[in-house]
């Protein structure tokens, strides 16, 4: 089964994502669980997490169909040790929060090497951040999510995202996000079916689809491995229609969250309604 979903506000307070995801129709979500600009969020209280879950129940989602994502201001991979640790310890409040809620997902940007180091030592560096956030957390998956490689941000190569899992010492505790517009910004064409099976098998051979938890469905603004992020509407960009019948349709794409970041909230309900008539429609 499929399940279609957007990254939904949590405004007012986390509790009314679950609400907000139901007025749409998802069958899946994404949310921040504090504000993504921040540093520091007061914590959740026990009236908003007792709702949460009262609302998860009202919409019939189960922990494995939200997708909560981290702050923007998280880089584990920065090369100062002062930043580093910043960011770790705001990664770990961040899986607590998704302990917290009863989700079992934290999804995040692995981080950018700022021309200060050269990629591996970045890459060497996400890898040891993530293996002490788990050291310190149970129960939540961390969910590195592929990037357009816009300035010196990792996990814009398939081998990128293959270097940090192989360092990851809890295999059954990492897993991996594509997000559909940051894969073609990256230069991986999914336009038609032969691109599209050639990029998902190359997908397979670096990465392992064992490893695939989510994914963002996104149109792209930019062309092809422009290496620039910026989201479209579907079918209004440079990707296309076909590849999103092509994922309503993947047989490997079932029981995970696939989630809207398109650019127009008011038509997700929409979007999401196309996406399920594109199944069997091949």
């Amino acid at each position: 089964m499929k399940y279609f979903g957007a990254h939904v506000s949590a405004s007012g307070g986390v509790e009314n994502a679950p609400l907000n995801a139901i007025a749409i129709g998802a069958k899946a979500f994404a949310l921040f669980t504090k504000n993504q600009r921040q540093w520091v969020a007061k914590p959740l209280t026990d009236a908003s997490i007792t709702a949460f879950k009262e609302n998860m129940k009202k919409g019939g989602f189960r922990a494995q169909d939200v997708l909560p994502h981290d702050s923007y201001l998280i880089n584990l991979g920065h090369p100062e040790v002062e930043a580093r640790e910043k960011s770790l310890r705001a990664f770990i409040d961040e899986l607590e929060r998704c302990q917290q809620l009863g989700l079992c997902y934290l999804n995040f940007h692995p981080g950018s090497h700022l021309n200060q180091i050269d990629e591996e030592a970045s890459l060497n560096l996400i890898a040891d951040s993530i293996n002490h956030a788990l050291s310190c957390t149970e129960g939540v998956t961390a969910v590195i999510e592929n990037t357009a490689g816009q300035g010196t941000n990792l996990g814009h190569r398939f081998e990128h995202l293959a270097h940090i899992i192989d360092k990851v010492e809890d295999k059954s505790r990492i897993g991996i996000c594509l997000d559909t517009c940051h894969t073609f910004a990256a230069g991986y064409d999914l336009r038609d079916r032969k691109t599209y099976d050639e990029t998902m098998a190359e997908f397979e051979r670096i990465v392992g689809f064992k490893y695939l938890k989510a994914m963002h469905i996104n149109d792209s603004k930019p062309k092809l491995g422009s290496r620039v992020d910026r989201h479209h509407s579907l079918g209004k960009g440079e990707i296309g229609l076909d590849t999103f019948r092509y994922i309503a349709n993947d047989s490997r794409l079932e029981d995970m969250p696939l989630v809207l970041e398109t650019i127009d909230s008011d038509i997700w309900d929409k979007e999401i309604e196309l996406l399920y008539s594109f199944i069997a429609d091949t």
